[in-house]
């Protein structure tokens, strides 16, 4: 049977592993795998009528499918913790995810780690994209995190519990723990996620609880990460034998030292904290929301560039699937806040977003390079990355998208605009209607006065326009109508 053939020509290469980059260097790549790369790729190699495509690079670079080390495609870009886990159906929700996935893709992100989500829809997604029933990077999964009752994800009164739609499962016991690892597995997870404490106030898992989880994993033939923020969880993680850790924001230097020493990769995931800090105020976020991760960055910054400066091995992960991490937008800044934040190189900044990844997509040594027998996952991009980082993740910067060898069509228009989203909670106001907000030394007050205590954004008041007058509407019909 005939190969097919693809020729990236006059490009500069940028290899994943931190070489400099390579100036007008062609790329050879023979059905699924990349067959050369500068010396020997050209027409040559390309036995005679064997069917070629050829892209001109002229201008442009070459480089790796960026890899997402930590994206949550079932979350659906929800702006409240309700929304991930009480609103929205089972199927829906998959739907939506599904639809998504393209996004991602297009945006020049070639693999994901979804480390936690709704259900089992990551496993669903990771075999609905390896079976070609719908266009999305490829994909490894966990299932619900296991938490504690001091952890992530038990956010709700006892009365309410922690419900079966939630992105977390209570495991307060080592049989729990054992029974829910067993359970995942049995339903096809890649991976399994452990959810410490929120903010590293304290280690939410034992370390004996942390062993036995690791232990029974990798016996299992899975792997395992945590959520861990805080010196003494991560210190657990690197002694249980964690296979990647998430965050790390605030580490002593004896726990730096042994992250370094175990060469466990650390995937700090800056992004949401970043685009709360720089950019919360424009789409509402909370001023408590903002201001504490202003001030975690602080302590982080400070961190990760001791981590940096003794050798831990960095990784690239995003939390996209928040409302201030919408899919398909931000994921390559990770790679510009790991230059700012932990002192990075762009080069660097590059490996952790592509070679260093591979291990969170269980492709370690695979992809996330541009070289002679690796998995062709390709991005062009119109610029240069190593001057100007923000080409990767500026509207129409990636180019083309190369997945598993073949160059693939987006329609733009059709992808870009649609924002799915879940129901949201039922709200009455924004503030308690008191007599005070009404009334002034007997007198009513005027417009202006009450407005300054109760006030809608511009979004909010043309969203809610937009309801009512959905409603009258399906009142009209008598049918129902989603203003959404």
């Amino acid at each position: 049977m005939a190969s097919s053939w693809l020729l990236i020509e006059h490009g500069s290469v940028i290899d994943g592993d931190a070489n400099p980059a390579r100036p007008d260097t062609p790329v050879l790549v023979k059905d699924n795998v990349i067959h050369a790369v500068g010396a020997g790729a050209d027409r040559y190699a390309i036995p005679t009528g064997e069917p070629l495509m050829v892209l001109d690079a002229t201008g442009k670079t070459v480089m790796p499918g960026l890899i997402d080390g930590h994206c949550h495609m079932t979350y659906g870009e929800a702006r409240t913790e309700e929304e991930i886990d009480l609103y929205t159906s089972q199927e829906l929700r998959t739907l939506i995810a599904a639809w998504h996935m393209q996004k991602v893709l297009r945006s020049g992100v070639t693999s994901i780690s979804q480390p936690g989500g709704s259900y089992y829809i990551g496993v669903g997604l990771r075999e609905a994209v390896s079976r070609g029933m719908i266009q999305g990077p490829r994909t490894i999964a966990a299932g619900r995190y296991l938490s504690t009752s001091n952890s992530l994800t038990d956010w709700y009164p006892d009365s309410v519990g922690v419900p079966d739609g939630s992105i977390g499962i209570l495991t307060n016991t080592t049989d729990a723990i054992k029974d829910e690892i067993r359970h995942q597995v049995k339903n096809g997870v890649d991976l399994i996620k452990l959810a410490d404490s929120p903010f590293g106030q304290y280690q939410a898992f034992t370390n004996d609880e942390m062993k036995v989880a690791a232990d029974l994993t990798h016996q299992l033939n899975k792997k395992i990460t945590i959520h861990a923020r805080g010196s003494s969880e991560v210190d657990a993680a690197v002694a249980a034998g964690f296979d990647w850790i998430m965050h790390g924001n605030i580490m002593t230097e004896d726990t730096i030292g042994r992250l370094a020493e175990s060469r466990i990769p650390l995937v700090p995931t800056l992004l949401l904290l970043a685009n709360l800090a720089d950019y919360g105020d424009l789409c509402g976020a909370p001023p408590v929301q903002r201001d504490g991760s202003k001030m975690l960055l602080d302590i982080t910054a400070d961190t990760l560039h001791k981590a940096h400066a003794a050798g831990v091995k960095f990784v690239a992960g995003t939390d996209s699937g928040f409302s201030v991490t919408p899919y398909g937008e931000w994921h390559a800044r990770e790679l510009q806040l790991l230059v700012d934040y932990a002192g990075l190189t762009p080069l660097e900044a590059i490996q952790a977003g592509t070679r260093n990844a591979a291990v969170t997509v269980g492709l370690d040594g695979w992809v996330g390079e541009i070289a002679p027998g690796k998995l062709a996952d390709i991005i062009v991009v119109d610029g240069d990355p190593l001057k100007d980082l923000s080409v990767l993740w500026r509207k129409g910067g990636v180019t083309t998208v190369v997945k598993d060898g073949r160059v693939l069509d987006f329609d733009d228009e059709e992808v870009d605009p649609e924002r799915y989203r879940r129901q949201e909670g039922i709200g009455y106001s924004l503030t308690a209607l008191t007599r005070n907000v009404v009334y002034s030394d007997g007198e009513v007050r005027d417009d202006t006065a009450a407005r300054k205590e109760f006030t809608w954004s511009a979004d909010e008041a043309t969203e809610l326009a937009r309801d009512i007058a959905a409603g009258e509407a399906a009142q009209r019909s008598g049918s129902e109508v989603d203003p959404r």
